[in-house]
């Protein structure tokens, strides 16, 4: 008898719901992270570094790591491979540190 993993789980996909990225509608998935729906979406960066600007997204995918730091819903430093995504979310490329007043 064939079994799928979705039977096995007992799983049942809600329904789908958006997330903006800096202005741009990503479809999401409940219990999907912020990441895995950008990723999804075919968007590959969500960080420029404090040196040089280079981009940046997802790295380790497990929190580990800090490449995938992004402005969530006005909160600076999140991490989106960590951050469940939820309806409505605002998420934008954070620069460098994220906000001046974090004096580092």
């Amino acid at each position: 008898m064939a079994r799928n993993p979705v039977e096995l789980a007992g799983a049942t996909p809600g329904p789908s719901f958006e997330i903006m990225m800096d202005g741009r509608a990503v479809p999401a998935l409940p219990g999907q992270s912020i990441a895995a729906a950008l990723w999804s979406a075919g968007v590959l960066a969500w960080r420029t570094t404090r040196v040089n600007g280079r981009p940046r997204g997802a790295f380790c995918g497990i929190g580990s790591c800090f490449d995938c730091l992004a402005t969530v819903n006005g909160a600076p430093n999140q991490r989106a491979c960590l951050v469940p995504a939820r309806p409505g979310d605002l998420v934008t490329t954070q620069e460098g540190h994220g906000r001046a007043d974090l004096a580092v």
